[in-house]
């Protein structure tokens, strides 16, 4: 869930952090980047920048779009040199801008220049040559990613599934076997990656180190407008705050999953989860789970997938009699595409709602002709959700294959945070249309998530008439803690084992090896076989084929308890927090919009002074928000064991598994 804008096209084909673009130009497939006018000052280059950038930015949009909604070699092309000639430009700016360093200049100009400098997840080396190989192999992993399955049996036999399907069985079986069938299957997608990606590496850091950084993980790390020490030191004080809490959810988790699996099975070497068992790919949300790690089943139900299923059951029965009589089996395809088509079109509808109810205008007509709402029958495309910027003014769209459930219907709700994000600061200067950091554009569409109260969510007729009692209390804060509080280390984990590889703490040879050592350490959870050197698991998670910076991420999900406690408080709420909705709150909303408005123009600090009163993220509104949960676990955990030991962790090397079809 990425915003293009903030990491063009997700960041593997993108290459950009809250820059990116590019205009077709008569030169060769490398590109002639711009040159600076003899006596131009450091506000004239600036101005320039911005010029030349908004002129070449549809062009890569454009050319990043069908490369995630067309899956083929063609658009792939297109997309990687699309990418090059950005990266030329982006190469021939940084250069020029040298030559400004000590000179007098404006704040907003020595800003821009810093972010310019700072305007790519994927550095370039200047070496033509190397540059259009590492934008090569960033769109063959992307495409890797979007067209991989994992296909069992022969001839007539043979079935093949992608990442959805597999999902489903993660997210509706509970048969051990056939859920362990399902991550060990999408993994296999990942294992061609590993040549690639170690040659990325490479390719980045010295593209980073051409810019004056360490390696590529160093210029990520600058980012903040702190020093890159200071955000890693900031990223670890607040897992500290957070992490008692993710510790006894990790415990109330396993004990269930004992009593439903068998202590056997619901737990691995050292006390830890099994990866396959937690109902996502990643073990990053734990909703899926909610038939198992329910509190109370019979108090207050929450239960939004099933009311979706049965609305698009509805969409579907109305199709279906809009095309009575005799119906082949692509007809009943065909009808079955359109009643999809019509539930995620009203689930983007009811989320559109909540921001409007703010204040926000209605998304602009063009997002509902040129979304792409639900996989495509006809090819193959990169299904993670993404919001996109196309042009800088107006041209908005999310890509999604959205699915009548829980997780795709709040997923939408986080990406229109995304484009609202867009919409409200694309009247700034082109350099500073990004997020006050990139944790900010994260948490915006997921401060509305958290307004998403059961009241607000029976008011909508997506759950019934709520008790109001203990258990229910506890049933509304475990749903939430299960996305939000299951997600944290994850969110860490991942940059932590990119920044190892990019400053070559991590060999190529212990990719895997330190992969489940630092979900052993951090998220406490294991595969349930060894996965050796033969794997390359990281690569089975999109960002990083992506290249798509993490650390964001986990930022988001502590900012966004800030920012909801200081919209509860400018709606003029008193109460307990987890209870507040500023739905249709016009105070909350007008606050909530400055923000937005704001983009990149200033320090992220003055910004979020502005809306919470400090200058600080600070988890305390987390744990204020979740403190009946905590006491609960408490309770539910007393005398049992608790923890578990990183150590254990299976690594050893296993029997090759069935490389995936690709394509």
């Amino acid at each position: 869930m990425t915003p293009i804008r903030t990491l063009l096209a997700l960041g593997v084909t993108a290459a950009v952090l809250g820059l990116a673009g590019c205009k077709k130009e008569p030169t060769p497939a490398t590109g002639a980047a711009s040159t600076a006018p003899a006596g131009e000052t450091a506000d004239q280059f600036i101005a320039r920048v911005n010029a030349e950038y908004l002129a070449m930015y549809p062009e890569l949009t454009a050319a990043q779009w069908l490369s995630s909604t067309y899956i083929n070699d063609d658009s792939q092309l297109l997309s990687a040199k699309a990418n090059e000639r950005y990266l030329t430009q982006l190469n021939s700016w940084i250069e020029q801008a040298r030559k400004f360093e000590g000179k007098q200049m404006s704040p907003e100009t020595a800003r821009a220049i810093h972010l310019l400098k700072l305007a790519t997840a994927m550095p370039a080396p200047k070496d033509p040559a190397k540059l259009a190989e590492l934008t090569q192999i960033a769109t063959r992993m992307e495409g890797m990613y979007g067209a991989g399955s994992y296909c069992t049996g022969e001839g007539e036999a043979r079935k093949c599934r992608q990442l959805g399907e597999l999902e489903d069985v993660l997210r509706n079986s509970r048969d051990y076997t056939a859920q362990l069938d399902a991550w060990q299957g999408w993994h296999t997608i990942a294992q061609p990656m590993r040549k690639d990606y170690t040659r990325f590496v490479e390719l980045v850091n010295e593209g980073a180190r051409e810019m004056g950084f360490a390696d590529a993980g160093e210029m990520w790390r600058s980012g903040y407008d702190m020093t890159p020490t200071e955000i890693a030191a900031e990223t670890d004080r607040l897992w500290g705050q957070v992490k008692p809490l993710y510790e006894q959810l990790h415990c109330y988790a396993g004990t269930r999953l004992d009593a439903k699996y068998g202590a056997d099975k619901g737990h691995v070497a050292g006390g830890m989860l099994p990866a396959h068992l937690m109902g996502n790919m990643w073990q990053q949300d734990w909703g899926n789970l909610w038939d198992v790690l329910a509190p109370y089943p019979n108090a207050g139900s929450l239960d939004i997938t099933s009311t979706l299923a049965a609305q698009y059951r509805t969409a579907y029965d109305a199709e279906l009699a809009r095309n009575a009589g005799q119906r082949s089996p692509t007809d009943l395809a065909e009808i079955e595409h359109a009643a999809q088509a019509d539930i995620a079109r009203t689930m983007t509808e009811r989320a559109q709602d909540f921001y409007t109810s703010l204040g926000m205008a209605k998304l602009p007509e063009s997002y509902w002709t040129k979304t792409q709402f639900i996989k495509p029958r006809d090819r193959d495309v990169v299904c993670h959700a993404s919001a996109w910027d196309m042009n800088m003014k107006g041209d908005v769209r999310t890509k999604m294959c959205i699915k009548p459930n829980e997780e795709d219907f709040t997923t939408i709700y986080h990406e229109l945070g995304h484009v609202y994000y867009y919409l409200a600061y694309n009247n700034l200067p082109p350099l500073f249309q990004q997020g006050a950091h990139d944790g900010f554009h994260e948490a915006i569409g997921d401060t509305i998530v958290l307004s998403m109260t059961p009241r607000y969510l029976q008011s909508i007729g997506l759950v019934g008439e709520q008790q109001q009692s203990n258990e229910a209390l506890v049933n509304a804060q475990m749903r939430m803690a299960l996305a939000k509080v299951s997600f944290l280390p994850f969110g860490l984990m991942i940059d932590r084992w990119r920044w190892g590889v990019f400053d070559g703490s991590i060999k190529p040879g212990d990719y895997n090896k330190a992969w489940w050592e630092l979900k052993a350490r951090y998220q406490g959870v294991a595969p349930a076989s060894a996965r050796g050197e033969d794997f390359f698991d990281p690569g089975a998670k999109y960002h990083v084929p992506g290249n798509t910076p993490y650390t964001r991420y986990f930022l988001a999900h502590v900012l966004q308890f800030q920012f909801y406690k200081a919209l509860c408080d400018a709606s003029g709420y008193k109460g307990p927090l987890h209870e507040c909705s500023f739905y249709g709150n016009a105070e909350a909303g007008k606050r909530f919009q400055a923000m937005l408005s704001k983009g990149a123009s200033q320090p992220w600090q003055k910004t979020l002074k502005e809306l919470t009163g400090g200058e600080k993220m600070d988890a305390s509104a987390v744990l204020e928000y979740f403190a009946p949960l905590q006491d609960w676990l408490k309770q539910q955990n007393e005398g049992r064991t608790c923890g578990w030991q990183a150590s254990a962790t299976a690594v050893a090397p296993a029997k090759p598994a069935t490389p995936a079809k690709q394509g």
